[in-house]
């Protein structure tokens, strides 16, 4: 791992953060970023500022964005809020609003 950057409490379930990390998970840093951008969900852009949080952790030990890949991207489930909404006969009806811990890590590509 040469640098690593981390998202926490992000509101979207796990699930829809997987189906978008993905498509990403394994390539390079130019490619993900394209990838990234021609998503159509909401969640793309909050996992393409994570990457860019990461390459500039590797720009600061001296690495340029072309040599890095993702070695390790994953998305675990976080806290969730509990929200309560009535039902009939008097019950209430728990709503569980899921969070998403991300943590991503960059690699050197080998040649």
């Amino acid at each position: 791992m040469i640098a690593q950057a981390k998202g926490q409490h992000i509101r979207v379930s796990p699930t829809k953060v997987r189906k978008v990390i993905d498509l990403i998970r394994g390539k390079d840093v130019v490619t993900s970023k394209a990838i990234l951008s021609q998503v159509p969900k909401g969640i793309a852009g909050r996992v393409h500022k994570i990457l860019d949080s990461a390459v500039s952790n590797a720009k600061q030990k001296g690495l340029e964005e072309n040599q890095l890949f993702i070695s390790k991207i994953t998305a675990d489930q976080g806290p969730s809020w509990k929200r309560y909404r009535s039902a009939p006969f008097g019950r209430a009806l728990v709503i569980l609003k899921r969070t998403t811990h991300l943590t991503l890590e960059l690699d050197l590509i080998t040649k």
